[in-house]
């Protein structure tokens, strides 16, 4: 095993030890929200996709664009700002949710916070050289049983693995 593998597993086993001494954390108030993004492109005919990951900066280890909820930004344009910052993506986002997934924040040192993400799919048209995080963060395009594979937290595996788009209404205007 590497050591980075060895590092991951480690950490993912300290969080669950954290909430073994102190079960009660996960129900103190209400659960931190985010704003996820299925970055997805049709292969030929569209009976085929592929699903773009990203590396988290810190961990690297393969995630979806996700963040914050943002000031005067609807849920789906923040899952879409978050992908355009995160991996240059310009194309078509949802409005509605196409699922949600929870997992456990890392805030802290000796803090940890559960966290509810919703997705929103985006038709990815273009991707840019010239993005906010760029060189932060490493992209891969892959299929959704890979990109179920290679993420850590169950319900998104099981939402990538039975990933089917739906037709997008919103173009995004990036910068």
């Amino acid at each position: 095993m590497k050591n980075d593998d060895k590092r991951q597993k480690n950490k993912a086993a300290g969080l669950l030890q954290q909430l073994a001494l102190a079960p009660e954390t996960l129900f103190k108030g209400a659960f931190l929200q985010q704003y996820g993004a299925v970055c997805f492109r049709y292969l030929g005919d569209e009976d085929k996709v592929e699903i773009l990951l990203v590396t988290s900066r810190q961990s690297r280890r393969w995630v979806i664009p996700k963040g914050w909820p943002m000031r005067r930004k609807k849920p789906f344009e923040t899952a879409a700002t978050e992908a355009w910052e995160e991996a240059g993506v310009q194309g078509s986002v949802r409005k509605k949710p196409i699922g949600r997934y929870t997992y456990l924040k890392e805030l802290g040192p000796d803090v940890v916070s559960p966290c509810m993400v919703d997705l929103f799919q985006i038709e990815v048209e273009r991707l840019t050289d010239d993005f906010k995080e760029r060189g932060e963060r490493v992209l891969v395009w892959v299929s959704p049983d890979e990109a179920a594979r290679r993420v850590r937290e169950l319900e998104l595996k099981s939402l990538l693995v039975s990933f089917r788009p739906h037709r997008p209404r919103v173009k995004i205007k990036n910068r």
